[in-house]
């Protein structure tokens, strides 16, 4: 029997990003919007971690579903961990996908190729609002390239170069960053526990 899970999401580019890793498990995921009332969770803890837990318990609590929730960003070397979970509003209020790169490319002008090494890491929560709660983590190591590379993807991608294919994730179908992003390797290790964590919580 499929399993009904809540993404603790609004955003439509990650839930097709995890309904199409999760092709195959019998589960339905559905987004917080099908859920009149859903609250907008501040993401205001000091790790991606935290705002992952935090996300899912609210969702969970408040559909009475399994819930799942992603925190993921962009961690530069030469940054320090930069801009990290604040990756979605690096260049402030409201999110602006061309602010951030822009912004990020102006903080690593004249930065050498050897020091523009980075990862995008992805951490997944998923909670049953009964108690149980696991957390599981993903990270996809590359390079910051120094002009925006590619049409597909949103966020970084433009910028975040694989140095194997020699692509961005702009430049790559979404089977081929499927296969290797930092989001796809946490969903392979969410794959592990998913089929315990629902026969306990059916």
């Amino acid at each position: 029997m499929t399993k009904q899970i809540v993404l603790a999401t609004r955003n439509r580019h990650k839930l097709q990003e995890i309904r199409d890793m999760l092709q195959g498990i019998p589960v339905e995921i559905l987004s917080c919007e099908a859920f009149a009332g859903c609250p907008d969770v501040v993401e205001d803890e000091d790790t991606f971690a935290g705002n992952a837990l935090k996300k899912a318990r609210a969702i969970a609590r408040h559909t009475g579903h399994i819930a799942i929730a992603d925190d993921s960003g962009l961690e530069v070397d030469a940054l320090g961990g930069l801009p990290g979970i604040y990756s979605a509003r690096y260049a402030g209020e409201p999110a602006d996908d061309r602010r951030n790169n822009n912004k990020l490319l102006a903080e690593l002008d004249g930065m050498p190729d050897e020091k523009r090494g980075a990862q995008f890491t992805c951490v997944i929560a998923i909670v049953d609002g009964r108690g149980r709660e696991k957390v599981v983590e993903g990270v996809c190591r590359g390079v910051i390239i120094r002009e925006l590379k590619g049409m597909q993807g949103f966020g970084y991608d433009p910028l975040f170069l694989d140095t194997a294919s020699g692509l961005t994730f702009a430049e790559m179908d979404a089977g081929h960053k499927n296969s290797i992003s930092h989001r796809s390797r946490a969903i392979q290790e969410l794959k592990k526990i998913l089929p315990e964590f629902i026969a306990c919580c059916t």
